[in-house]
């Protein structure tokens, strides 16, 4: 009866050991079993960690320091693209041997409307009216007609041909009861680059028009072309040399 008495108490204790929640018996034992001399702290100096504050380490990190100015990122002060303003005045002459202009009615509506489409090539001259330069080619599309003015808003995209020269392209509000400002939206040849605007003045609608031209960012333009112009008027016409496209009366492979 003795002898069982101690094993049921040796029992409850080892119960009591192995109880997880019993953390101090638990440590109690493995400090028991395990004698002092048997357990070692292994250090490895590579795990080492520092225990300075870091404060210090920021400290000693340093990001290079790189300055940033908006004038260096702008484009280099030595552009070389002229600023010279260059004037050129040409005259669009509808002679009526081109079939121009041609009005394509696609509203449908006995009147002009929005989405007409009008396009047209007519010869173009000197200023002076003593030289046949090339002609126009584009297209207009009705926006608005305006009764109350007697004539139409269109917006125009169309270009200037001036034989070997080159050519200027436009586009922009085309009234035909009033001025107008178009943009040079660009060229070739020796216009490549240009910039600028041209304004169209209307002289007799759709037959005489006079334009000059604001032309920037490009070289010194062509002596022939330069020229003082004939004051714009119903009467004007280009002289019968220019008309008959002779030789001296020309630009050089002028556009036909």
């Amino acid at each position: 009866m003795a002898a069982s008495s101690f094993a049921l108490r040796s029992t409850i204790s080892l119960v009591k050991l192995v109880n997880p929640r019993s953390s101090s018996n638990f440590t109690s034992k493995t400090n028991s079993l395990l004698p002092a001399s048997s357990f070692k702290l292994i250090k490895n100096p590579s795990l080492t960690l520092s225990h300075k504050p870091f404060t210090s380490n920021c400290n000693s990190f340093s990001v290079p320091k790189r300055s940033f100015n908006c004038k260096s990122q702008a484009i280099p002060s030595d552009n070389t693209t002229p600023k010279k303003v260059q004037e050129l005045h040409v005259y669009e002459i509808n002679e009526r041997d081109r079939g121009s202009p041609a009005y394509l009615r696609l509203s449908q509506k006995p009147v002009n409307s929005l989405g007409d489409l009008v396009p047209f090539s007519n010869k173009i001259y000197t200023g002076d009216l003593e030289k046949r330069i090339g002609i126009t080619a584009g297209i207009c599309i009705l926006i608005e007609n305006k009764p109350e003015k007697k004539g139409d808003r269109y917006e125009a995209i169309f270009s200037f041909y001036f034989g070997d020269y080159g050519h200027i392209a436009v586009q922009g509000p085309y009234l035909t009861y009033e001025d107008t400002y178009l943009a040079i939206t660009g060229g070739s040849g020796i216009f490549e680059g240009v910039t600028g605007q041209v304004k169209l003045r209307q002289i007799v609608f759709p037959f005489k028009i006079f334009y000059t031209f604001y032309l920037k960012g490009i070289g010194e333009l062509p002596e022939e072309l330069f020229c003082k112009p004939v004051e714009p008027n119903p009467a004007v016409e280009a002289t019968p040399a220019a008309k008959a496209c002779e030789p001296h009366a020309t630009i050089s492979n002028f556009t036909n």
